[in-house]
């Protein structure tokens, strides 16, 4: 929203207009969608057009890097009401279309998080995008304002203070009385932090803002309109871009899908928890259910836990290790404990993967013989060894916040706080996260935390341009929705109600396992990228079928693995030959943190 003038008559023509206009309604063109069909977009607010057209285009000095691909940097306004003002360094790669004759234009690639990063996304795209993509398209990464290789957001001095400020923050979610203690005050540090140090670029963070740096930069590539595919909260982007620009929309696909309204929390909904209005801790258990129904479905020969009843056993040991969490013995590391939030965090860890019903059923047997006293010890021996197996490797993913300064959280902070509205004092979290434990089990309070820096008591930078709706502007084109069953981070009733706000969309379905669609079967990859390409839309009700399905098939090391995005690693592979297998994409979920005990 604009923010108020004071002095009407030094603010000039263009500050009344913004003051005057920005709630007017949208006017609407004509225009044809895919399939040929008539259809009206609404045009681009005149507040929004006078932010950001009167930004000049810039000129991206691109230059090789990491082997394959071109980087660019380019300044664009902190605050696009002030576009002769500060200014904040964003960072571009492209991997430019096999196919230069024939390239349809650039799409933009956004991983999710908030707080991933684009420009990785887009080195990592050949690894996961389809073929035909490659040859037609530009792919472009943007690094949002405040993360990874753009001005970086900062809200501490120094390594040492972020250390003591985030102390009682390094496990999954707090659980006991002492650790909600720790955790809120630390939530509590974190906020004031990037309200003040972390300021100006902690208030300019929002996803209003990023979608106007993506249309400047869609007209720096020189793309008439924008072409997008965007994972877990890359979809909130899409949408924001799709309503505030619904004008400028060739295609855009938006893939594990928040609802908009949920995700900001208008009215009374700001004085509930953010996990109380998307509901991912719903897609979680239900996602848990299921696998452990189809365990006992196929039998103690492809699934353990079928011995006895899987629910009950995944109870028990959640209720064995509430009590006293494990202590294991390492020759090589020494001790280590698990406890209930290990285990809860490793599991929704494995559900964010096709093969996360493998982690389902071993993890909970492992730890249900460990916790049991009269298990013999030879079994105990055996499955001990395999514990301390993925207890090294959770050691070796562990963050660690060490030299140089590592801001991911404050990434993922600087946006989602500023976005939404959230409950006022950081004290009353414990007692929400219950109540959303009670309503989904086990994965209540692990959503419910992750916002927990947000209250508005201790939050209090904000972005007065940040985008509150409305979210049902009929774009330019379609946008095509796709919505994964069994989701563990991004409920599948999100994507069914953003289909219905977006009045021209379709709605995709896919019952594939893990966080996202795109990857996991040749029907969902294939019908995102028809639409990509030639804007072929696929026909309504249309559900894909996922390739890989919980017992169905061991798991291979190598498969359903998500590309990798470290960029020295990339760029010491090469670009891979058309043809090659393709991973998953590497979408980072809308969670800062979970602990794991999995291998993967």
């Amino acid at each position: 929203m604009p923010r108020p003038i004071r002095n009407l008559a030094t603010a000039g023509l263009v500050g009344v207009l913004l003051a005057t206009t920005a709630v007017a309604p949208a006017t609407a063109a004509p225009t044809t969608i895919g399939g040929g069909t008539a259809s009206v977009a609404h045009r681009t607010s005149l507040a929004e057009r006078l932010r950001v057209d009167r930004v000049p285009t810039p000129t991206l000095d691109w230059y090789e890097c990491y082997e394959y691909a071109e980087c660019a940097t380019v300044r664009l306004p902190l605050d696009y009401d002030n576009p002769k003002g500060a200014t904040t360094e964003i960072a571009v790669l492209r991997v430019k279309a096999r196919d230069q004759q024939r390239k349809i234009g650039s799409l933009f690639l956004n991983p999710g998080g908030p707080g991933g990063s684009g420009t990785s996304i887009a080195l990592a795209a050949p690894n996961f995008l389809g073929d035909e993509l490659l040859d037609r398209f530009d792919i472009v990464g943007v690094d949002p304002r405040g993360v990874n290789a753009s001005d970086q957001v900062k809200c501490f001095t120094s390594v040492k203070e972020q250390t003591r400020a985030y102390e009682g923050t390094n496990l999954a979610f707090p659980y006991t009385k002492a650790e909600e203690k720790a955790y809120v005050a630390a939530s509590i540090r974190m906020g004031r932090a990037c309200s003040t140090t972390g300021r100006p670029l902690s208030g300019a963070m929002s996803t209003a803002e990023v979608a106007r740096d993506m249309d400047v930069l869609r007209r720096a590539v020189g793309d008439k309109k924008l072409t997008y595919l965007g994972f877990s909260y890359g979809s909130i982007l899409g949408q924001y871009y799709a309503n505030i620009f619904p004008d400028r929309v060739r295609a855009l696909v938006i893939d594990g899908v928040l609802d908009p309204t949920a995700w900001v929390g208008t009215g009374a909904a700001g004085n509930v928890l953010q996990e109380g209005r998307l509901r991912s801790a719903q897609g979680a258990y239900q996602a848990l259910r299921e696998i452990l129904k189809r365990c006992k479905a196929v039998g103690v020969a492809a699934c353990p836990l079928a011995a006895g009843d899987p629910v009950a056993l995944f109870e028990l040991v959640a209720k064995r290790l509430k009590a006293n969490p494990l202590v294991v013995e390492d020759p090589d590391f020494g001790e280590f404990t698990i406890t209930y939030a290990d285990f809860i965090g490793a599991i929704l860890s494995g559900l964010y993967g096709p093969y996360g019903y493998y982690d389902v059923a071993y993890i909970t047997y492992e730890l249900l013989v460990l916790t049991d006293p009269a298990a013999a010890e030879a079994t105990r021996e055996r499955v001990r060894g395999s514990v301390r197996q993925r207890a090294a490797g959770a050691r070796e993913q562990a963050r660690a916040y060490d030299f140089p300064y590592d801001n991911g959280l404050e990434t993922f902070l600087g946006v989602d706080c500023t976005d939404a509205n959230h409950p006022k004092d950081a004290g009353s979290w414990p007692a929400r996260a219950a109540r959303a434990d009670r309503r989904d089990p086990y994965f209540g309070r692990i959503w419910a935390w992750a916002t927990s820096p947000c209250a508005r008591d201790t939050w209090t930078v904000r972005d007065e341009d940040r985008y509150t709706g409305p979210f049902n502007r009929r774009t330019h084109h379609p946008v095509l929705v796709v919505g994964n069953y069994w989701d563990p981070a991004t409920n599948y009733n999100g994507a069914v109600a953003s289909a219905r706000l977006l009045p021209n969309s379709r709605l995709l379905a896919s019952d594939n396992w893990g966080h996202t669609a795109y990857g996991t079967s040749a029907c969902a990859t294939g019908t995102i990228d028809a639409y990509l390409l030639r804007l072929t839309l696929p026909k309504k009700g249309k559900v894909c079928h996922g390739d890989v399905q919980p017992f169905e098939e061991l798991p291979e090391p190598e498969a359903a693995v998500r590309a990798d995005t470290s960029k020295s690693d990339l760029a010491a592979r090469g670009m891979p030959r058309p043809g090659e297998p393709k991973q998953l994409p590497p979408v980072v979920a809308p969670l800062p943190a979970v602990g794991t005990l999995t291998v993967r």
